[in-house]
């Protein structure tokens, strides 16, 4: 593991998990017997709280702490390499005015055991994010556009509560067109493109170039870069 060169994503592009990899033989379950999978996971939850980058990952490799495979092993130990090779990244915010961004998104039935969608969003004030979320779906979609909408209203009861929190605090607040807050605290939601919206890659594993546009935008810096 320590001398890794890999770990470039937290999950690789294209690789899809499910509990039909989980072990399904006396043999296979012995192999897996020993291996400290939900200790693994646990540890990198804790990462998670200051690193955005790895939390579809997580979210994906929780589910499979009570029937993990070596498949589900082999994704954890990428995470580890990536945090390993990324151990230097941290966020970064700016000052000046309080401007809030949202994002949302939805990856519809990318579950292969139960057809259900994963969400997530994400949130930046003053160029780095201060709340995301990836997880999967309660309810079973029939539709990208339902997925889509269960995704963003997840994001708009986000949104209200931190405006409503930061106002709070006695801070002046700008909000952006995309994420305009009308009448009764409602949210207004702009459609926009894989490539603009940050929150793409905590709902689906993304290539390695897009992975780092987005998380270079919501502002993981490397420590090299202001020594």
């Amino acid at each position: 593991m320590e001398n890794s060169k890999r770990g470039f994503l937290p999950v690789r592009h294209g690789i899809k998990l499910s509990k039909k990899q989980s072990p399904k033989t006396d043999e296979e379950l012995r192999k897996m017997f020993d291996i400290p999978y939900a200790s693994a996971v646990g540890i990198q939850y804790a990462v998670q709280c200051t690193r955005p980058d790895v939390a579809f990952a997580l979210s994906v490799t929780c589910r499979y702490q009570a029937c993990a495979g070596e498949a589900h092993w082999t994704a954890v130990k990428t995470i580890l390499k990536y945090l390993r090779r990324t151990k230097d990244m941290f966020l970064v915010y700016g000052g000046g005015e309080l401007i809030l961004e949202g994002y949302s998104d939805a990856s519809f039935q990318s579950d292969e055991g139960d057809a259900k969608s994963q969400s997530g969003f994400v949130f930046k004030l003053n160029g780095g994010v201060v709340a995301w979320k990836s997880s999967k779906q309660d309810t079973t979609t029939d539709s990208t556009t339902e997925a889509e909408y269960i995704a963003a209203s997840e994001a708009a009861k986000e949104a209200v509560w931190m405006k409503n929190y930061i106002q709070k605090l006695g801070a002046v607040l700008a909000l952006p067109s995309q994420w305009e807050m009308v009448g009764r605290g409602d949210v207004r939601m702009d459609r926009v493109t894989s490539a603009e919206n940050m929150a793409d890659p905590l709902t689906k594993p993304v290539s390695q170039i897009a992975h780092a546009q987005h998380f270079g935008k919501m502002g993981l810096r490397n420590m090299s870069y202001w020594l």
